[in-house]
């Protein structure tokens, strides 16, 4: 069974730290990009970060630059999200999701999405 499993949402205060994780099984995790995308209440969906299969691009949001690093660890099948310095407005679903185009994946297409995780930033 293909699966994407996110975790590590939460309630954070501002300026506060989290870290996602997403767990991919059912599928070698090599062959694709991967994606951190988020949905605020009213809002379309954005992408927040995008890693290629062996970690030599990514990209950020112009929003989380400097604050957000996201790497994986294929061999394990995992992919990270590291949130710092968090803000109120970073309040959302975070979705995980892998793509085998890497410029799909740049126009918010994947292949397979995750359930995804909330992350609420407040005081």
């Amino acid at each position: 069974q293909l699966q994407l499993v996110e975790s590590g949402g939460g309630l954070v205060q501002p300026g506060g730290s989290l870290r996602l994780s997403c767990a991919a099984s059912g599928f070698t995790l090599d062959y694709y990009a991967m994606g951190w995308f988020r949905q605020a209440p009213g809002k379309e969906r954005e992408g927040v970060s995008l890693i290629t299969r062996d970690s030599s691009t990514t990209y950020y949001a112009d929003s989380v630059k400097g604050r957000f690093a996201i790497s994986r660890d294929n061999a394990k099948r995992m992919v990270y999200l590291e949130m710092n310095s968090l803000k109120p407005e970073d309040t959302a679903h975070y979705y995980c999701a892998a793509s085998y185009n890497w410029g799909r994946l740049r126009v918010g297409e994947a292949d397979y999405w995750g359930q995804g995780t909330l992350v609420t930033v407040s005081s």
